[in-house]
């Protein structure tokens, strides 16, 4: 029998799907010990610190997190820095192979004049805000203006803007970071802009999401009919099968008529940005109707940039266009990517299962003999290091503390509050 080790580096979706695929490959010939790195005390990524507290039916996925940890060759490694505590080097050295599944944390940038006034801020510093991320728990968000606009059309704008939108009492049953709400149940905003730079019809979107909108309690949510048939012009006859349904989506939205609620989530499309103004803040965005020269102009006081994320660099890891440069998942000897970190941040949760798959049956393919077996720990400094026992003991501690609140759980925001539950 043939075992080999593998390090992934992040305890993601996409590190536990590679892990789960490595599983499911194994056999009387061939099997696998799993270590997997983790920055933060905590694992489950994007699933802990990016899905949207009103949507806990996406964070069940975390059980088969939690099955792949337990199956009895996967070790966590969390609260261990890859270029800090050890190095990509280390861990090519120490095994069979490296898989770096790292993600996307950095929020692009539009690129136009303003962008760094106070009140525009990005969607990656705003959403692990309000889940309670520890590298975001001081971020300063000033909600006191009557008017947003979050920029972008996929799914995380969405978000975004559905969480200025809602009346904040909705977010008390959920695991919202308790100094998000705070901020929520005082802010302003009664107006949120979403706004895209095409049409309808190239929408980011999903229609699952979509079609979550209308049952918003306390908000209206309006779409412009005449985008939505302007859209299926443009589309044509060929109409992709995903894009219909994101257009039959929206076309029930703009069906609706606004219930009159104090709160307004509305859909702009064909507005490119082209300034943020504002003398010591902003105070309002300056658009052009794409394609035109024709100016408009919104008053606001909150701007989130929702356009997409980048890869952080690692050290001996190339680089381009935001992502780790690889070949179908190859980054070198004994190297892989997965991931976010490998196509760029796109696709659902969901994505990553098939291609964290792909590029497995790749990294066995690829596979000599097994190294000699040296343990990583030993090089670790085991007083820093949250293992999966220790991280079942904050899980559950937070699970218990959000009982007595009503939520699914009550998350513990400071690093050392983490790693204390941790009985670091």
């Amino acid at each position: 029998m043939a075992r080999y080790t593998v390090a992934i580096v992040g305890a993601g979706p996409a590190g536990y799907f590679a892990a789960q695929a490595l599983q499911n490959m194994q056999s009387d010939e061939l099997t696998f010990s799993i270590d997997i790195f983790e920055r933060l005390p905590t694992p489950w990524g994007l699933v802990r610190s990016g899905v949207a507290p009103d949507h806990p039916k996406i964070k069940t996925v975390s059980k088969v997190f939690e099955k792949v940890a337990t199956a009895g060759n996967v070790r966590l490694f969390a609260n261990v820095e890859l270029g800090s505590d050890i190095s990509l080097q280390d861990l090519k050295v120490a095994y069979d192979a490296v898989v770096i599944a790292t993600g996307s944390s950095i929020g692009k940038k539009l690129g136009i004049p303003g962008e760094d006034l106070p009140g525009s801020i990005s969607a990656a510093t705003f959403v692990p805000w309000y889940n309670a991320h520890p590298d975001f728990k001081d971020e300063s968000v000033d909600l006191s203006t009557s008017t947003a606009i979050v920029i972008g059309a996929g799914n995380v704008a969405m978000d975004v803007a559905r969480m200025l939108a809602l009346e904040p009492t909705e977010l008390d049953p959920t695991d919202t970071a308790d100094h998000a709400i705070d901020v929520f149940k005082e802010s302003a905003v009664r107006t949120v802009i979403i706004s895209a730079r095409r049409g309808a019809e190239h929408a980011a979107f999903t229609s699952p999401e979509l079609r979550e909108l209308p049952k918003l309690e306390h908000t209206n949510v309006i779409i412009e009919k005449s985008d939505i048939a302007a859209a299926l012009i443009r589309a044509g006859e060929n109409i992709e099968k995903d894009v219909k349904s994101n257009l039959e989506a929206m076309a029930l939205i703009a069906d609706q008529v606004p219930a009159g609620h104090e709160r307004t989530m509305k859909f702009q499309f064909l507005a490119t940005p082209k300034e943020i103004r504002g003398r010591d803040k902003v105070e309002e965005v300056i658009f052009t109707k794409t394609g035109t020269d024709e100016e408009f102009s919104i008053k606001c006081g909150l701007v989130i940039t929702a356009i997409g994320y980048e890869a952080t660099l690692l050290e001996g890891v190339d680089f381009e266009q935001g992502k780790v440069k690889n070949t179908d998942g190859r980054v070198g000897e004994n190297l892989y990517v997965v991931g976010w970190a490998k196509r760029g941040p796109s696709g659902v949760i969901g994505t990553n299962k098939s291609d964290s798959s792909d590029v497995m049956k790749l990294l066995v393919e690829d596979l000599n003999n097994p190294k000699p077996h040296s343990d990583i720990a030993d090089r670790l400094n085991s007083a820093l290091v949250i293992t999966q026992s220790q991280w079942e003991t904050i899980n559950a501690a937070e699970v218990a503390a959000g009982e007595s609140k009503g939520k699914p759980r009550h998350k513990a925001v400071a690093w050392d509050d983490l790693l204390h539950l941790g009985g670091l």
